[in-house]
């Protein structure tokens, strides 16, 4: 799990540095730095979706994901839990940029396939790749949200974690189909973090998340049909 422990270890330096620098941002900078983070989330998660839907197999399936996920993800009411949690530990919004950081550091090709990699192969090159573009991202992260962005840290590790260790069940899970579906709904969700940051209007991107889980429930029962 070197590659796993690396891209941890990138998330919490890049988190000290961030909250470092912040202490040299004057409070009228703040919104600068606010309205860069939202405009950088939306670019990359409509990327996400550019990139991915052109390849997708089933076109309608991320719109019923997005519909029954969110439906679950609002009966469960994640958002408001989420929120409550991280507002025991910080009186601002933290909650908000912990939960885009979550999404950037855990929701792409990268962070899923590279610990599949690492583990059957021993090629880390994903994660490492990985974990130079989360060391930038957690510095600026908490540069704008500070010192709680290193909350994600363990996230990832649990994460990452998971998949290196079920490697040999979810290589054969995991097909170009599937990456394409989870990429499609992650470039909506991360997308909507943005949009969010940006005041625009509070889409609560975190009770989108169960919309993840339905491309594979998707898969597996189409498998199990089809044999």
């Amino acid at each position: 799990m070197i590659g796993t422990i690396v891209n941890t270890s990138t998330i919490l330096i890049g988190s000290v540095v961030g909250s470092l620098l912040r202490k040299g941002v004057k409070p009228q900078y703040q919104d600068v730095l606010f309205n860069s983070m939202g405009l950088a989330a939306a670019g990359l998660g409509i990327n996400a979706i550019v990139q991915n839907m052109p390849n997708s197999v089933y076109p309608v399936l991320f719109i019923a994901s997005l519909a029954i996920g969110s439906l679950v993800g609002n009966i469960l009411d994640i958002d408001r839990r989420f929120q409550s949690l991280t507002g025991r530990f910080s009186s601002s919004n933290l909650g908000e940029g912990l939960s885009t950081a979550i999404l950037l550091f855990c929701i792409g090709t990268l962070s899923i396939v590279g610990p599949i990699q690492s583990a059957l192969y021993g090629d880390h090159t994903y994660l490492l790749t990985n974990a130079t573009l989360d060391l930038v991202t957690s510095a600026v992260l908490a540069s704008t949200y500070g010192i709680g962005i290193a909350l994600a840290a363990p996230i990832l590790f649990c994460w990452q974690g998971a998949i290196y260790l079920f490697a040999g069940f979810l290589s054969e899970f995991l097909t170009d189909a599937l990456m394409c579906e989870i990429s499609v709904i992650g470039g909506f969700l991360i997308a909507s973090s943005g949009i969010g940051i940006l005041k625009i209007k509070d889409l609560k991107t975190l009770n989108m998340l169960p919309s993840l889980l339905v491309p594979p429930l998707f898969f597996a029962l189409k498998a199990l049909i089809l044999g």
